[in-house]
């Protein structure tokens, strides 16, 4: 009884060390911060080269460069802000005062996305309906 209570025990110790190494491994290479930008930006060294997904609004008009897919825009939060650059397609709700989730990581120039998720306007909130009137009119 003894011996095959001891092989149980070492399986299920093996199994939780590959199991909790495994997870470790991949949350590691894949771990994704969500952070305000009046966050990231109290403490930008602690930030710099992380990846990172950065919440904030779209401040003043996103500037494209001519004939290219590159943007340079500022996104600020509780008046906090960070220059950030994208290269490639953004969503049409991508404008001033947009509400944006960047990701990409932090470097000293500033954000660098390589991905932009903007936000619908509060213009499609059903609670803007005008009274007397429902969203499935």
């Amino acid at each position: 009884m003894n011996q095959k209570v001891m092989r149980i025990g070492v399986t299920v110790l093996v199994l939780a060390a590959a199991f909790g190494g495994l997870m470790w491994y991949s949350l590691r290479s894949d771990a994704e911060y969500y952070k305000h930008v009046d966050e990231v930006m109290a403490n930008p060294q602690q930030w710099e080269g992380k990846k990172l997904q950065l919440h904030g609004f779209v401040q003043g008009e996103p500037l494209q460069r001519r004939d290219s897919l590159d943007y340079r825009f500022t996104v600020q939060n509780k008046g906090v802000s960070v220059p950030a650059v994208y290269s490639g397609i953004v969503p049409d709700t991508f404008k001033q005062d947009s509400e944006v989730v960047l990701s990409g990581t932090l470097e000293k120039d500033g954000f660098h996305a390589t991905n932009i998720m903007a936000k619908c306007p509060s213009k499609y909130d059903p609670a803007k309906v005008p009274s007397g009137r429902t969203s499935s009119n």
